[in-house]
């Protein structure tokens, strides 16, 4: 679909691509105090169904209350705004739904405190990356990571890692602009005693050489959708896993290691700081799971079809 054709749910009503927009005054654009939600969208026999669309928008409004953001809207709009707005954009892969304060304010705290909510369903690389006029690579299969060693991020005192609000993204930009310079596709964050939290939109999985698979306790990362999935597919598949601290000295005896996200999927990690992560890249667990989770989001395995919210024939949002 071209932009014209393109419709996103806002505040109620669907608008055109181009009518979506805020002031550049507005106190969400000046402080950062967006909150947002990001899901795939996924073509299967039953028809279009987004990824578990009932634990995205569970975060999203957590997200709005930990920042103190006043929705309007009620979960049961919020999953059916995003359904309509998949419904109205066929080829959609993702919804990205939005909270913001559109006023424009000169304090920190607005005085008109309307949240205005945005769902929008789009593919990113066709209606996004592929129209800028220098747009980036492709990601690659596996990723070579370069660990932030000068800024500990991730501080619940200040604004916790389970908040999806624009603000938590700006320091992680900063690293993974850093680190892209460098050259490498990725960095992952330390937490504020240096332990392995995440990536800047991913969560960190490791691999120890018995099989067992650690990951970062879930109190210092980021509530991540796909995350969970993993750690269920995991105990599904009989695999023990522990989620506790990480010291980076770990990730040089490790058998392997992953990142998992919305657009990552399961994305095997080949180096931290151009040293090897194991013997093989991806290795075998990565490879199942991601073998499996792939599955899991193509409809094609009955033991997680509930992840699946099918779009059609779904009560259009107030």
């Amino acid at each position: 679909m071209s932009d014209p054709d393109r419709r996103i749910w806002l505040d109620g009503a669907l608008v055109p691509w181009g009518d979506a927009q805020v002031h550049v005054l507005s106190h969400s654009m000046a402080r950062g105090s967006l909150v947002f939600d990001y899901m795939s969208v996924h073509e299967t026999s039953r028809g279009t169904a987004i990824f578990r669309l009932s634990d995205h928008v569970a975060r999203f409004v957590h997200s709005c209350e930990m920042v103190g953001l006043p929705l309007e809207q009620g979960t049961e709009t919020l999953e059916a705004a995003c359904k309509a707005a998949v419904r109205a954009n066929p080829g959609a892969r993702v919804v990205k739904l939005n909270a913001f304060l559109p006023s424009i304010e000169v304090d920190v705290v607005p005085a008109d405190d309307h949240v205005a909510v945005a769902a929008a369903a789009y593919d990113p690389w066709a209606d996004v990356t592929a129209r800028k006029a220098v747009p980036p690579p492709r990601p690659p299969k596996t990723v070579r990571i370069w660990l932030e060693k000068e800024r500990r991020q991730r501080r619940p005192d200040i604004m916790h890692p389970h908040a999806k609000v624009a603000a938590n993204y700006a320091s992680p930009m900063v690293a993974k602009w850093r680190a892209r310079q460098r050259g490498y596709d990725e960095v992952l964050l330390v937490d504020e005693q240096g332990m392995l939290a995440e990536g800047p939109t991913t969560n960190f999985f490791l691999v120890d050489g018995d099989g067992t698979i650690r990951t970062p306790p879930e109190q210092s990362v980021l509530l991540g959708v796909t995350r969970r999935s993993i750690l269920a597919i995991a105990e599904a598949d009989g695999r023990k896993v522990i989620e506790e601290r990480v010291s980076p000295d770990s990730l040089w005896v490790a058998s392997e290691a992953f990142l998992t996200g919305t657009s990552a999927g399961v994305w095997p990690i080949a180096s931290v700081d151009d040293r090897p992560v194991g013997r093989e890249c991806p290795g075998p667990v990565s490879t199942s799971l991601g073998a499996r989770f792939r599955q899991i989001t193509a409809g094609e395995d009955p033991d997680f079809a509930d992840w699946l919210d099918l779009v059609d024939d779904a009560p259009a949002a107030d």
